[in-house]
């Protein structure tokens, strides 16, 4: 195919075409045996412990490239993330590509590649797909659905209505990465301090967690609605009172005056590469060394603990620096449209 072809629909008729387009593009970037054998379903063996963990997710994030990633690295850390937060080790992945009439071959190589990469780091394989071609207009250049599947080990119960009193909350980095990332390049924002995306598969340190901390009540990537919408889930969940400290949670300073400028509160901001985490308190120091050790973990933090619900119901609270406190709320309507 010519460096400077685009797609056409004809590329999504189940023809010549398509059959060209999957040989030069997909199995080349997904170099799978499930793949390759052509069949129309990925065959994998049940694991031993008879439990899977499944999870399916559609990516639809504009502008398709930003700083420190791709709707490409998002789709495929977004569902391993996902699949993982059970606790499961997950192994395959599967994908489904929209594309629109005369979107760049060399664009969607690119995207296929950054999956493909992604897949390799977290260690799965994407063993199977499909591929649909719109009109032009029907569709905003290419969105991609991922679904994912686990095993999950025997003796692991992960949820989030596990959350007890005495508990600690914990995050694996800094917050309002990626939500700000996007929109800086989505409405042309030009910060001092480059802000990149912090879209990363967590699979690994969810496992190192477990290791350090296998009491862990639940794990959560606080993707759209941020730490606040996670956070929020949990405690009505479980039916109880979190009580975070404002100082040690970790914002970079330039997400933070970004925040400010937008009128963004950046608890309330997506992530694509951060994991929240409630343990026992005597597993809390464990844990937090645990991630950080791990590469995508350098500014973990214990950011709350975990208390008996007021007779007002669950809430989650912020302890500001000044002593006082306040409501931290689920976010309300759409804050950053189309960030995942």
């Amino acid at each position: 195919m010519a460096s400077n072809a685009t797609v056409q629909l004809g590329h999504g008729s189940g023809g010549t075409m398509m059959r060209r387009l999957i040989d030069e593009v997909f199995l080349e970037a997904f170099d799978a045996p499930e793949l390759h054998a052509g069949d129309d379903a990925g065959i994998a063996p049940l694991p031993p412990t008879g439990r899977i963990a499944l999870s399916t997710d559609t990516f639809v994030v504009t502008p398709h490239t930003f700083p420190g990633g791709d709707i490409g690295r998002l789709a495929v850390c977004g569902t391993v993330n996902d699949v993982a937060t059970s606790g499961a080790r997950v192994r395959y992945l599967s994908c489904g590509f929209v594309i629109e009439e005369g979107f760049p071959l060399d664009d969607l190589r690119r995207i296929c590649a950054s999956m493909a990469a992604a897949a390799r780091e977290a260690h799965v394989a994407i063993i199977t797909g499909d591929t649909k071609v719109v009109e032009r207009g029907g569709a905003d250049g290419i969105y991609i659905n991922t679904a994912g599947v686990g095993e999950v080990p025997e003796g692991v119960a992960l949820s989030g209505a596990a959350c007890r009193p005495g508990d600690a909350v914990l995050v694996s980095g800094t917050l309002g990465d990626h939500g700000i990332a996007v929109m800086s390049v989505r409405e042309g924002l030009a910060f001092s301090t480059d802000i990149e995306s912090d879209a990363a598969p967590l699979n690994g340190l969810i496992a190192d967690v477990l290791a350090a901390a296998p009491h862990a009540r639940c794990f959560r990537d606080p993707t759209r609605g941020g730490l606040a919408s996670t956070l929020n889930e949990f405690a009505v969940a479980s039916g109880v009172e979190i009580e975070l400290d404002e100082a040690a949670i970790p914002v970079r300073p330039a997400v933070r005056a970004a925040c400010d400028m937008l009128g963004y509160d950046p608890l309330q901001v997506a992530n694509e590469g951060k994991m929240v985490a409630v343990v026992p308190a005597n597993e809390a120091e464990p844990a937090l060394a645990a991630m950080r050790a791990n590469r995508y973990g350098a500014d973990a933090a214990i950011i709350g603990t975990v208390r008996e619900a007021a007779p007002t119901g669950p809430a989650v609270l912020v302890r500001t620096p000044w002593g006082s406190s306040r409501i931290l709320d689920m976010l309300v309507g759409e804050q950053l449209p189309r960030i995942c």
